[in-house]
């Protein structure tokens, strides 16, 4: 029997047959245009996350240096610099959003920690760190972002397709290249330094040894190089660190202090009473001029801005600098050095002291911008030295103020508000201040006002973020407090701002 032609016709008819393979190509179509968009747009997505992973870790290690940090403060400052989303559930930790949240990042978690790294990258040892025994912030986001084009594969089952996860982690160190720097450090060298007492925080040896340790550390961590030409590696900026004392000293025998033959016999520096300048003071009318630390009669310079003090390393056990071809690492007690002596016998008085280390700096820094100024005070805080030669009245303008015997601890405020108005960045750190103790601020004179030692360290910093006050000092001066050595690697931090390192 023969067929009819319309069933050979229904045989042999190939339409619709590319349908099933258009099904196919589909999931293959978007697979492609998944791998193109969705995993384009989670590249950008993940360089934007790890960018926000990368501030956070720099805001912590930042956070590292400034007075009083701890554990909670550093990973706080990480956290708000994050791109956190998560403040609720039980993988949040952080309790604040972060700053840098991004609308492509719709849903992240962060987790900043404190650690100890020893490797030979980083410059600062945990024992010297701000927070003891922690010197690194690592910081680890986790971010889920949607998907359009490859979310289609969960109609087959593949349910993970509907979002990405995007992992991002950082790590940052509290030391590394500063931008250039002129430092001068002015440490106490009064008779208070050369017998421990109450509440200064005992390191075993008398207060100005703790105080040159302090030094050391800083001489230790900041770079002598602060840029170098990428290209061929050669330094093209350097650092400067130059030392002053307070009371003057005689400049012909500041070699006593730079160094004596043997630790256990030290020479001593000639003291002299206590002098004040004549630089640019507010009101006065005054220009600077080319200065020189003087080479006769009383002076505060001990050891001259120089850019070879980190010759040496620190040393394996921590315990000291490596002497170096420098004054100012001799000074800082380097090597078999005694350093700088508390011989006293003049009282306190700042004024003088600041006025010089501030012409120094103008002078070493010469109208160069880019070299940043700083200034860093050590003392107790309290002035009143009856030693200084040929007063002047009290009264008058703020220029007749300086030098007089009267509001002594407002002058050494005066004096550093001069330096902070000129563009240095003036740093206090109050070892063993008193919470009275500035007994010529009666209130006479011009400006004068009672006032007690941490305030008058307080208020010299140039902003409150600038003032340290040493651990045993800190209860009185109504703030937390770390060691000395802490303290300086916290001021070479703030110089610094922090360097990303490979992470651990």
């Amino acid at each position: 029997m023969r067929r009819s032609s319309w069933h050979l016709r229904l045989f042999r008819n190939e339409e619709g047959q590319v349908l099933p393979w258009m099904v196919l190509l589909m999931v293959l179509f978007f697979g492609m245009a998944g791998l193109t968009i969705d995993l384009g747009r989670a590249w950008v997505c993940y360089r934007e996350l790890q960018a926000s992973t990368d501030a956070a870790a720099l805001a912590g290690a930042y956070a590292m240096g400034i007075s009083g940090a701890s554990t909670a403060s550093v990973t706080s400052a990480a956290c708000q610099y994050s791109s956190n989303t998560d403040t609720t559930s039980q993988n949040a930790k952080c309790s604040v959003l972060g700053t840098n949240r991004n609308p492509n990042l719709p849903a992240v978690t962060t987790m900043p920690t404190v650690n100890c790294v020893s490797a030979g990258y980083i410059s600062v040892s945990c024992p010297t760190a701000p927070i003891s025994g922690k010197n690194v912030v690592k910081v680890v986001q986790t971010a889920t972002i949607p998907t359009t084009f490859i979310q289609v594969l969960s109609v087959f089952g593949i349910n993970s397709a509907k979002t990405l996860t995007l992992n991002a982690m950082s790590s940052a160190t509290i030391s590394g290249s500063t931008p250039p720097v002129a430092v001068a450090i002015l440490i106490d060298t009064t008779h208070s330094m050369s017998t421990p007492f109450s509440p200064k925080q005992s390191c075993g040896t008398a207060p100005i040894d703790c105080a040159l340790g302090g030094v050391q550390t800083f001489l230790e961590q900041i770079p002598t190089c602060a840029q170098t030409d990428p290209v061929t590696g050669v330094c093209t900026k350097n650092n400067y660190v130059g030392l002053f004392t307070f009371p003057a000293v005689d400049a012909t025998t500041t070699g006593a202090d730079t160094c004596s033959p043997v630790k256990g016999t030290p020479k001593t520096p000639t003291i002299m009473p206590y002098v004040y300048g004549t630089e640019p003071l507010p009101g006065d009318g005054l220009t600077w001029t080319t200065w020189k630390a003087p080479t006769s009669g009383a002076t505060y310079e001990i050891a001259g801005f120089n850019d070879t003090f980190n010759t040496g390393q620190a040393s394996s056990s921590g315990t000291g600098y490596t002497l170096g071809s420098s004054p100012l690492a001799n000074a800082a007690g380097g090597g078999s050095c005694a350093g700088l002596q508390a011989t006293g016998g003049e009282g306190t008085y700042y004024a003088g002291a600041i006025e010089q280390a501030q012409a120094a700096l103008m002078a070493q820094v010469n109208g160069d911008t880019s070299i940043q100024k700083v200034m860093i005070i050590l003392s107790d805080g309290a002035a009143n030295s009856t030693q200084i030669s040929n007063p002047a009245k009290p009264g008058g303008t703020i220029a007749k103020d300086y030098g007089s015997e009267t509001n002594e601890c407002q002058q050494a405020i005066w004096a550093a508000g001069n330096a902070t108005s000129l563009g240095t960045t003036v740093y206090t750190i109050a070892y063993g201040s008193a919470a009275s103790g500035c007994t010529t601020d009666s209130g006479g004179g011009t400006g004068g006002k009672q006032i007690a030692p941490c305030q008058t360290m307080q208020q010299m910093a140039s902003t409150p973020a600038d003032f340290y006050a040493e651990a045993g000092t800190a209860s009185i001066c109504g703030t937390s407090g770390s060691t000395l050595p802490q303290i300086f690697s916290g001021i070479v931090t703030n110089l610094g701002k922090g360097r990303l390192i490979p992470n651990s």
